[in-house]
């Protein structure tokens, strides 16, 4: 007889609350971290990428429908696809254009932070119930 496999539950713990409050510290780290860690020794992409999507982090966060948004015009769904669009983003953005050293661990580590924020986060569905 065929057992069904079993299902793997991954703990989605990131409620729209916890997400809005990490958005702007992201946003600002985004922006002075390739500048505090001296990125873009080899290649003005290496520094300039980042500060360029802080920025966009910043407006996208004023801009969305959660506790800390402004003008809350763009649902939580969109700023989640976006924010995997991102960090996706920065984990290919070594490979594509040939990052090394710092600048690529730089790009990895918050690809890969931000991939699993996304992953950890409750869909919109969960909280409202």
């Amino acid at each position: 007889r065929h057992q069904p496999a079993e299902r793997t539950y991954i703990m989605r713990f990131v409620t729209k609350t916890i997400h809005a409050w990490l958005d702007y510290p992201v946003a600002f780290a985004l922006v002075a971290l390739p500048f505090l860690l001296g990125l873009g020794a080899d290649q003005p992409l290496e520094l300039a990428i980042s500060p360029i999507v802080g920025v966009a982090a910043f407006l996208l966060t004023v801009f969305t429908d959660h506790e800390l948004g402004i003008i809350r015009v763009l649902p939580y769904r969109l700023h989640l696809a976006v924010d995997l669009a991102v960090g996706l983003l920065f984990l290919a953005l070594p490979f594509a254009l040939g990052f090394t050293g710092l600048d690529a661990g730089y790009y990895l580590v918050n690809g890969f932070a931000v991939v699993a924020v996304i992953c950890l986060s409750k869909p919109e569905t969960e909280i409202a119930a």
